[in-house]
């Protein structure tokens, strides 16, 4: 790894750290603080963030056969951990939106404020471009999907807990709970602003880039709060499994799909490969808090994936020099 990517990854870090000593000096309010900070970066920061991603990106120009080939693999990957996850009960919590919370921590990588500067630095402009088209629509294709199933999960227990509920109220439940949500909600509208061809009005655009950018700060520093919180937690040796499943088998899943289905190769493969073995965002733990469900699990596997792809990266991006040498 560069000396520019380590700076990057210890960055990440320094600010993680500032608020992990915030929170340790008093300074965060204890849990009721790190609620308020958690509501703010999910029902503010973050749907500014996704409302101008979906409203601006060129979705006629974007490179349809990477995103399939990114995108189906691991959407596949979350819905067998989720589905898994359902099948056997998560330890430690019995929330029926367990399972969904556990999909997205084991999928929903840093692709921004790690996965840009590698993207950068490692395969320049053409790299970068392919990242950025990813990155557009991150949010969108994970936490989207995964929103509907954490609330249907839950209306279906909550259905179960007070008596049967007719079909038609429990879908609408459902509908209700999933559109009125600060990660839908703002796709949904930027996409019919894009598809209505619409531009955004230059102060609206300023508003929400400001509010994209305090996110990734924000987002660090409740990992921290979070940390000073819950700590790595008793089952630290189960988030450390859970954070290699995410570093090593999901992008060997991805880097399989781009070989195999898709004849993927070059900077091209690059990017998916490496796009995959990120460690997972911080946005996992907003999605945690949402739903106040494994909230020291998704803090301890973003603070050990990020730690172990100091490690990983490296691997990758040998095989994939290997590969280039090699080929079929």
């Amino acid at each position: 790894m560069s000396v520019d990517l380590f700076l990057k990854l210890f960055t990440l870090f320094v600010v993680g750290g500032i608020g992990y000593g915030a929170a340790r000096a008093g300074l965060t309010g204890g849990a009721a603080g790190l609620r308020t900070l958690s509501n703010i970066g999910f029902m503010v920061f973050l749907p500014g963030l996704l409302f101008r991603t979906t409203a601006t990106v060129n979705l006629a120009a974007l490179p349809w056969r990477l995103v399939a080939a990114f995108f189906g693999p691991l959407l596949l990957w979350a819905l067998g951990v989720w589905a898994w996850q359902r099948w056997h009960r998560v330890p430690g919590t019995d929330d029926p939106a367990a399972p969904a919370i556990r999909a997205v921590t084991l999928s929903f990588g840093n692709t921004v404020q790690l996965g840009l500067p590698f993207a950068a630095a490692l395969f320049g402009e053409e790299g970068l471009r392919l990242h950025v088209a990813l990155v557009s629509l991150h949010a969108l294709l994970l936490l989207g999907p995964f929103t509907v199933l954490a609330e249907a999960d839950r209306a279906r227990a909550a259905a179960r807990h007070t008596g049967a509920l007719a079909i038609g109220q429990t879908l609408l439940t459902i509908a209700r709970q999933t559109l009125i949500h600060p990660v839908v909600l703002p796709v949904l509208l930027g996409l019919a602003w894009n598809l209505g061809g619409l531009a955004l009005p230059q102060w609206l655009d300023s508003v929400l880039q400001m509010l994209g950018q305090g996110a990734v700060p924000l987002c660090l520093v409740l990992i921290g709060v979070s940390l000073d919180q819950y700590g790595l937690g008793p089952r630290w040796s189960a988030a450390a499994g859970l954070a290699a499943l995410k570093l090593l088998l999901l992008p060997a899943l991805v880097a399989t799909s781009g070989v195999l289905v898709f004849h993927l190769d070059g900077v091209a493969l690059s990017v998916l490969v490496m796009a995959a073995a990120l460690p997972a965002g911080s946005n996992t733990l907003l999605f945690a808090q949402r739903y106040r469900v494994l909230e020291g699990e998704a803090s301890a596997v973003i603070v050990l994936s990020t730690a172990g792809f100091a490690l990983t990266a490296p691997l990758w991006l040998s095989a994939l020099a290997w590969w280039r040498t090699v080929g079929w």
